[in-house]
């Protein structure tokens, strides 16, 4: 068993939001990724600006934004943060037939931006699916996780780096 206490939980179990009051201010990024896989010609659509509904990936970026900075509505015991930027980016992977979008989010705060990063590629990835779902509904979305994070008491992370 691990000696990590669950900050969630009070002494009785119960649900609680964590108490960061004491913590310090520090500058914190954070960027996740998500992976939409789908049939090339789905991708060709979207990379032409061909799909019915409109421009995919422009809205994805802005669905992507939006949900970051409604983190704590969605996630329970989130804090709402003062996010000071939100980045989403798309790689279209013609020759995998996807795209790969990584969203940073960046606060000046006392505790972390994960899961708004991880919020935003999320919400990006279910608009891609939604907008696109009339023409593949065997799009999937994959590859889910945080990539890099920086600043607050645990310091740095990097995916892959040990």
């Amino acid at each position: 068993m691990s000696s990590h206490r669950l900050t969630h939980l009070d002494e009785k179990g119960q649900a609680r939001m964590v108490d960061v009051s004491e913590k310090e201010t520090s500058a914190r990024t954070a960027t996740a990724r998500a992976v939409v896989k789908m049939k090339p010609q789905t991708l060709a659509l979207i990379l032409s600006d061909r799909v019915p509904k409109g421009d995919v990936l422009a809205a994805a970026r802005i669905a992507g934004i939006m949900a970051a900075k409604r983190t704590h509505e969605l996630i329970p015991l989130c804090h709402p943060l003062p996010i000071t930027s939100v980045t989403v980016e798309f790689s279209p992977d013609e020759q995998l037939s996807q795209i790969v979008i990584e969203a940073t989010a960046k606060v000046d705060g006392k505790t972390g931006i994960e899961m708004e990063a991880l919020t935003a590629a999320c919400i990006s990835a279910l608009t891609i699916y939604d907008m696109c779902k009339a023409v593949d509904r065997e799009m999937t979305i994959e590859g889910v996780a945080l990539l890099e994070k920086s600043g607050g008491k645990s310091g740095h992370f990097k995916r892959g780096a040990g």
